[in-house]
Formats: structure tokens, sequence, C-alpha cells
């Protein structure tokens, strides 16, 4: 008898960001070969757990398999894969707001032991996961491109922006380190007065609010449309993603894909991503970022090798 696969549909009543984005693609490629359940309502917070937690188990047959592909889902469901896309809450609470943090430290591990598999987005957060939750029922399952959409030929509302940009996408989070790129930027940013810093991206309702330092010739976006994000990319001179932490880092190979050189640093997972395709920091090197920033923008042979590396 073939199971029925049905897709946690919780996340779709969010603001789109990677790991929703991560849901819904694959959501595209499946197609009618499985069924979503999702909250009637945006239910987001205390709402969307309970929604999860006592409602969707309900709806979930004994020939069923759920799919939870944003990292929570009910306990009342063995018969379920989680995908858990990184460890942060657990590893700086800091980050994230004291509710939030220790919602999952409580309720991760109950989880992670008692679903059937766990899909990891790289073989760093695979490791994390086997040795916090003491479970081997891990794989790894790396996440992809539609190169249909992402390309260097991408074209779109691009008109407000500076002719020659840095950009930086992500939420404005602790995470993210924008504030060392804002000094990074700040540094070297007289070297070359043509070109700007954009920070596409908005405060979400679970980080801590950081105060970011100032810096000349630098455009805030706020948060960007999926459609608008091909020729955000394709446009840029370089990306640049400097995080203390990621699972994976989706916009990395995003803007790899649409033809712009990449910077990141050396957390998480980032240099397993990229590989040579990207120019990879050490966040312990106080100056790497500035460093590779300076490198970026002034070879050219360098940014084309990037951009050769990051089609293929």
């Amino acid at each position: 008898m073939t199971r029925e696969i049905v897709v946690n549909g919780r996340f779709l009543t969010r603001r789109v960001t990677g790991v929703e984005r991560y849901g819904r693609e694959i959501l595209r490629l499946i197609g009618n070969r499985c069924r979503v359940e999702r909250p009637r309502r945006d239910w987001n917070g205390a709402a969307g757990h309970a929604w999860e937690q006592f409602v969707l188990p309900a709806r979930i047959g004994p020939q069923s398999i759920l799919w939870s592909p944003a990292n929570t889902g009910p306990l009342a469901v063995r018969s379920q894969i989680l995908t858990i896309h990184d460890l942060s809450p657990l590893e700086h609470p800091e980050w994230f707001r004291c509710s939030f943090s220790n919602w999952y430290r409580l309720f991760w591990p109950m989880l992670a032991r008692h679903v059937k598999k766990i899909l990891a987005p790289s073989e760093t957060v695979k490791r994390k996961v086997v040795a916090h939750f003491g479970v081997e029922r891990v794989a790894a399952a790396p996440e992809g491109v539609d190169t249909s959409v992402f390309h260097p030929k991408a074209r779109g509302n691009t008109h407000e922006l500076p002719g020659r940009y840095i950009l930086f996408l992500g939420s404005l989070a602790p995470r993210k380190n924008l504030a060392g790129l804002l000094r990074a930027w700040d540094a070297i940013g007289r070297e070359f007065p043509d070109t700007w810093l954009v920070v596409a991206g908005a405060e979400g309702t679970v980080f801590r609010t950081e105060i970011l330092p100032r810096a000349e010739r630098v455009h805030y976006l706020g948060y960007v449309a999926d459609a608008d994000l091909p020729a955000l990319y394709a446009g840029a001179a370089a990306f640049a993603l400097p995080s203390f932490d990621e699972g994976f880092g989706l916009p990395a190979l995003e803007a790899m894909a649409c033809g712009a050189p990449v910077i990141v640093s050396d957390g998480g997972a980032l240099p397993e991503v990229v590989g040579d395709a990207g120019l990879v920091f050490r966040l312990s090197e106080p100056d790497g970022l500035a460093h590779a920033l300076r490198a970026c923008l002034r070879d050219e042979t360098l940014r084309a090798s990037l951009q050769e590396k990051g089609w293929t």
C-alpha cells in the first residue's frame, strides 16, 4: 500500500524567508503528490504552536506520513519526517527572545527523539543534531536553486538601486553579523566612492533587537519580495553573507546562480555550501571581512573566477 504524504503547512502562513522558501519550493516541485494541511488563519506564535500540536495530528491518518519542513512538528505524530535547518536557538539563545529560545530548548529534544527521521540541510547541521539529541536517524539533504528563476540575466524592479552595490540579504538578526559588515564597509568605503552597500531584509519577531553602527552610502531596502530577488542578486557587484552561523545559507547559493561574486564567513555550513566558488573569510580575523570586500571589488580577475565557479 502506498503511504500518503502529508505536509505540515504551518510555514505557509508566515512571511517568506529562507526556511519558508525551502518549503514552498519543494511543494512546487512535488505538486499533487502530497496533501498539505495548513491553518485556516495566519496563526503565528502560541496560536500556531497550538494548531500544530492539537489540530494537525487529528488530520493525519494511520497510513500517512507527515513531513514538517520548518523546524517544528506535532509530538503526537511519530510517523513524521522533520527538517531542522540549524540549532542556533540552542547554541546561541542570546540572539533570540527568551520565550523563543526557551521553547526550543524544552521542545526540540523531545521532538527529535520522537520522529522517524530528521533531515538536515548540510553535513554541519547533521553532526550537530546527532551530537545534541543523541539520535542517528539523520540525513543531510542539501538545498538547491531553481536556475530558471535565479540566473545572471534576471530582470526586475531595480531602478531605485545605486549603479554599483554590494548586496546583503537576510533577516536583521544578530546571527547575520550585519553590524560587522557595516563596520567593514565603513573602513573601506572611501576607497570605492561609486559603490554602495545595499541591505535587504527586515527585523523578525523572534530576534533580539540589535543597535547597528552607522556607515556612509548604505541603502536599506527593507523586506524584498521573492519576485524581486533574482534581479537584485544579478545586479550586485558582490554579495556578502558574513553570518556567525548558518545551517546552509541559501542566499549565497542564489547569488552565485545569478552571477554575483560571493563573500561568506566561515560560520557554520557556509564554507561547505560555497566551496571554492566563494571567497571565505575567517570570523576570528578582525579585518578579514574588510580585506575580502576590498579584494573582490578591486580584482576583476578574482571576480570573474568567482562568477564562473558559481555558475558551475
